[in-house]
């Protein structure tokens, strides 16, 4: 820790990288002295109470009740951290031995987290009090680190806690962890990358330049706004397919129906498409305002979970287009579509791109990378000097404010219809 000896040998050396999700939080636990990953930890967000996006929660913040969603994140961590580092056949595993920790999440959750005034995130221009310092030469980074002392972390009291650059706006640490991840400090060629969450991030380009969007998609996919939707746990619908009119299922876990999550809906509207029960606008052909897709357990896509599915795809949509056509390039001029996130990587390609919700690339230049965020946090909390590298690759990202495109609301509109993203942009 910058060459200052802040604790005796105890038999091991280990660290913590967590990605900070508006829906979702996971943890790996590392030892630093091998580079192992010795065990991956995630939790449903426990700031939901506040609201289901980023903004309901930057309003909540700035009430009555400030700092509570600091509170309640920290202690979540340090529960799973108490619980990760239980191992009876491992005593050098304690929470007083893990001596660095690197968290990343976008701009809300990680200056919520790091108790950072957010209210300035959620107003034009959407920027962190850190990158307005930044961009005012007051700071030299819109990383932050503390000790976890002072941010109320129960580890090595000593300990460093970062949290890499932010990129722009409300595209975050997270998103400079991805391209980290990926590969795009290094790389020759343009490619795509496309992190799917209730906050959608984009970012196009190589090592040369990029642009980047933030697309507040909403946690319609994530479980919320839809009657029967639900999170990626045992018993939600995570695949689709209809037969001759017969609804076939598969379910996480193998369990009983119990909703349906995000990679079962986008099957589901995919499916419904194909075989006509479903027009592009999202109405039904039997004039019906309701599809049983879990006949035996009553459980129905309404017409008005259609619409919030709708709005949130299109997000997803208005973003990925405006991006290649800033960038001026098209499908054909990227080398590959790099999908991450944990809600991505569970997904039909195929059927996503059969409704417009990611860009209508060939199936084999589309690339599933998972949780990259958690990768990129995990190569930081190993690599100081990639630290120092993803800090000087976000300065030569260029932001795009989706709504402040002349044309937004037409591409919006366009984009709230279930048919793929034409492959030309221009």
């Amino acid at each position: 820790m910058d060459g200052k000896v802040i604790d005796k040998y105890r038999g091991g050396i280990f660290g913590i990288a967590g990605d900070i999700g508006t829906t979702t939080v996971v943890l790996n636990l590392v030892d630093l002295e091998s580079g192992e990953i010795i065990k991956t930890s995630s939790f449903e967000n426990p700031q939901r109470f506040g609201g289901g996006d980023v903004m309901t929660r930057i309003s909540y913040d700035g009430g009555d009740f400030q700092g509570e969603l600091k509170q309640v994140m920290l202690s979540s961590i340090n529960f799973e951290i108490g619980a990760m580092t239980r191992n009876p056949n491992r005593k050098s595993l304690r929470r007083r031995c893990i001596y660095d920790v690197v968290l990343v999440g976008n701009t809300t959750m990680r200056d919520l987290l790091f108790g950072i005034d957010v209210q300035s995130v959620g107003q034009k221009p959407y920027k962190s009090l850190i990158q307005t310092e930044f961009e005012n030469k007051t700071r030299e980074s819109t990383a932050v680190e503390c000790s976890a002392s002072n941010i109320g972390l129960r580890v090595h009291p000593d300990a460093k806690v970062y949290s890499g650059p932010l990129v722009a706006s409300h595209v975050g640490t997270d998103v400079a962890a991805d391209m980290l991840a990926i590969g795009m400090d290094t790389a020759k060629s343009p490619r795509m990358l496309v992190d799917i969450g209730t906050n959608t991030e984009v970012v196009i380009g190589d090592s040369s330049g990029m642009v980047t969007a933030s697309c507040p998609a909403g946690p319609a996919f994530e479980g919320g706004e839809v009657t029967y939707g639900m999170p990626g746990y045992d018993g939600a619908v995570e695949a689709v397919s209809i037969q001759e009119g017969k609804v076939n299922l598969s379910t996480i876990g193998d369990a009983e129906v119990e909703g349906i999550c995000g990679s079962g809906l986008v099957d589901l509207l995919s499916e419904l498409r194909r075989t006509e029960a479903m027009d592009e606008l999202g109405r039904y052909s039997n004039d019906s305002n309701q599809f049983a897709f879990a006949p035996d357990r009553e459980m129905y896509l309404y017409r008005s979970d259609i619409s919030a599915l709708a709005q949130a795809k299109s997000a997803n949509y208005s973003g990925q287009f405006i991006a290649m056509r800033h960038f001026g390039k098209s499908i054909e001029d990227l080398e590959t579509l790099y999908l991450a996130g944990g809600f991505a990587n569970y997904i039909n390609a195929n059927n996503a791109k059969s409704i417009g919700f990611i860009a209508d690339f060939p199936t084999e230049k589309i690339s599933k990378v998972g949780n990259a965020s958690l990768e990129g946090a995990t190569i930081m909390l190993k690599s100081v000097s990639s630290r120092i590298s993803i800090e000087q690759l976000v300065r030569k990202v260029e932001h795009i404010e989706l709504e402040t495109t002349p044309d937004f609301f037409d591409i919006f509109v366009e984009g709230c219809m279930f048919k793929p993203m034409p492959r030309e942009i221009f």
